[in-house]
């Protein structure tokens, strides 16, 4: 089996992003990082090749040249194979889906691809939807449990007030992880320094007939959030404090 992990690389969560021009971030001090859905997802698809004789895995990821950091995380961890899909313009979830689909269909055994179930940045929670559409096969988002049964597979994924729900599907299909599917693991000095060697397919936008112009979705305006605030302590007893913040309720708030 052919095992695909579609990723995104996005900022650290821990990273100031400081917005650039009205329409970008400032990317100058951010730290990059694997999004932490996909590393379940990463995880997950090396545990089926363990159980799967002769099955190799495949990374994928669009996006500028800085992006081929996250290839090479997936690649020490212990992906066999990587693929950058080149790309130094914004496109939508939809351009992104097909762009992601076309580097997967050049493989006609192409089996399970695995994707984080949303993209901690933006939290779209789409692409592997449109991915599927795009590539037409089944897909379970928000799994928390999965297993293959010959070319079946069976899936548990979590829906509304931590009801369960389990999905059967043929393969191909895309199964988008959540936490709680897996710890994802480390990867080992071996892993780091073999991954260095390995040599990453690139495929150009224009090689699969894919364009910014094709985009649904623009790009107007991005700002920061506003300050929020400062808080207000109201000192004094309860009673008397309770009658001052009804007074700024209704005074000054104009809520009440």
């Amino acid at each position: 089996m052919n095992i695909y992990v579609c990723l995104k690389q996005v900022p650290d969560t821990e990273a100031s992003i400081l917005v650039k021009g009205g329409n970008a971030i400032n990317e100058a001090a951010i730290k990059w990082i694997v999004s932490p859905y996909d590393e379940y997802a990463i995880e997950e698809a090396l545990k089926l090749k363990e159980k799967t004789p002769g099955a190799t895995v495949t990374a994928v990821c669009l996006g500028p040249e800085r992006v081929q950091n996250a290839l090479r995380t997936a690649l020490a961890m212990g992906a066999d194979q990587a693929i950058h899909v080149e790309s130094g313009v914004y496109l939508d979830d939809q351009n992104t889906a097909r762009a992601l689909a076309a580097a997967i269909k050049a493989d006609p055994a192409f089996g399970v691809i695995f994707t984080g179930k949303q993209a901690i940045d933006n939290d779209s929670n789409q692409v592997h939807i449109l991915l599927a559409e795009s590539l037409d096969v089944p897909v379970a988002t928000n799994v928390t449990v999965f297993a293959v049964d010959g070319q079946k597979v069976k899936v548990q994924r979590e829906i509304d007030e931590g009801a369960k729900e389990m999905i059967e599907m043929s393969v191909p299909c895309v199964v988008a992880a959540a936490k709680g599917l897996n710890t994802p693991r480390y990867a080992s000095m071996m892993g780091i320094m073999k991954a260095k060697k390995i040599e990453i397919k690139k495929i150009t936008l224009n090689e699969i007939g894919i364009d910014e112009s094709q985009n649904k979705i623009h790009l107007l305006k991005l700002s920061a959030p506003a300050e929020k605030p400062q808080g207000r302590i109201i000192p004094g007893e309860a009673a008397d404090a309770v009658r001052e913040l009804a007074r700024l309720l209704r005074e000054e708030a104009k809520v009440i």
